[in-house]
């Protein structure tokens, strides 16, 4: 992928939302909320009608990992509608209520709130209708796509803890500010392990700040908030890729691109932005934590387990939870998930 569509993804995938995300017209016979007309596992053509309904398309990760989503699911010729809640779960509940009077053969929620949802996603069980949960652990789902978040937080850390230890001493001690997003329960979850990971760096630095930033521009404003109050703050460790972008740029700023070399920000999600950070050795993006390696890894992926849920595939062991792997990224291998994008 051109590194042009890369940065234009989010505002593109805002406008394919506002038009609904549809590839062609509803076509067949839309069963109603009670009960589906066809078994999908026994569609002969190989076609299927989705619905997805994800917290945020201003998010880096979503836009870039969803874009790519969109482009395989085109491919194949499937329907499919994309929309984001605004992380409202009552515009989730309604959005999902839509997805079962459509038809649609299956639902891929990210949640606002799983609990919030677990009602409406029943009923689209009992309409025969698939539902797939990326993010949480949900009983009314035919499988769930999670990460341990807590071992993800200790991973985020762990370089970080790494760097702190090369860098700073108990004399010297690093100052840290940790971006995170308490609200989101998983992402609560991640926070808690980075703080778990910090500790293999005992005695050597003192977390400073505690902000949100789930979101670049949010990142950025709060981030340079920080500095104003701690000027010496050069260690941010955050859950999310808007974090690290939305740090890296304050940074810069602070800095005038002249990035001291005990500064550093780790993170997850690996896309493209933060990986070209990384790769520069001149920005303060040092390592991000991949899950599949990459957006068209990790839609890859995604769009594999659709064509399992939708074959009539049963997800049995660990009550019906796939867990997906970690990878961590830095400069001495970015190179081989950024030649997914050439």
């Amino acid at each position: 992928m051109k590194k042009i569509l890369a940065v234009l993804m989010s505002a593109a995938l805002g406008l394919s939302m506002l038009a609904g995300c549809t590839t062609k017209e509803e076509t067949g016979s839309a069963a109603g909320p009670d009960k589906k007309t066809e078994d999908t596992a026994d569609k002969g053509d190989g076609k299927y009608k989705l619905g997805i309904t994800i917290q945020s398309l201003e998010n880096d990760y979503w836009a870039g990992v969803f874009g790519e989503v969109e482009s395989m699911l085109k491919e194949k010729g499937w329907e499919y509608t994309l929309v984001d809640c605004k992380d409202n779960s009552a515009t989730q509940i309604g959005q999902i209520e839509n997805f079962i009077t459509a038809g649609c053969d299956m639902i891929m929620v990210h949640p606002s709130d799983p609990k919030a949802i677990e009602d409406v996603c029943k009923e689209a069980l009992d309409a025969g209708v698939k539902v797939m949960c990326w993010d949480d652990k949900m009983e009314n789902t035919t499988v769930n796509w999670v990460l341990d978040n807590t071992e993800l937080g200790k991973t985020i850390a762990g370089p970080a803890a790494d760097f702190i230890n090369a860098h700073y001493s108990e004399d010297n001690k690093a100052e840290v500010c940790v971006i995170g997003y308490p609200q989101t329960p998983i992402l609560l979850e991640r926070e808690n392990g980075i703080l778990e990971g910090l500790k293999g760096a005992e005695g050597k630095y003192e977390v400073v700040a505690n902000i949100e930033g789930l979101e670049a521009n949010d990142a950025q404003t709060n981030v340079e908030t920080v500095l104003q109050a701690h000027p010496d703050c050069k260690v941010f460790v955050t859950v999310s890729a808007g974090g690290d972008i939305g740090a890296n740029q304050a940074l810069l700023t602070k800095y005038n691109n002249n990035i001291p070399e005990d500064c550093g920000i780790f993170s997850p999600d690996a896309t493209e932005q933060q990986m070209r950070a990384i790769k520069s050795g001149k920005e303060a993006s040092n390592t991000t934590v991949g899950f599949e390696g990459s957006n068209s890894r990790t839609a890859t992926a995604c769009v594999e387990l659709y064509d399992k849920v939708l074959s009539g595939e049963t997800f049995e062991n660990d009550d019906h939870n796939i867990y997906r792997p970690f990878v961590v990224i830095n400069a001495e291998n970015v190179d081989e998930y950024l030649a997914d994008y050439e």
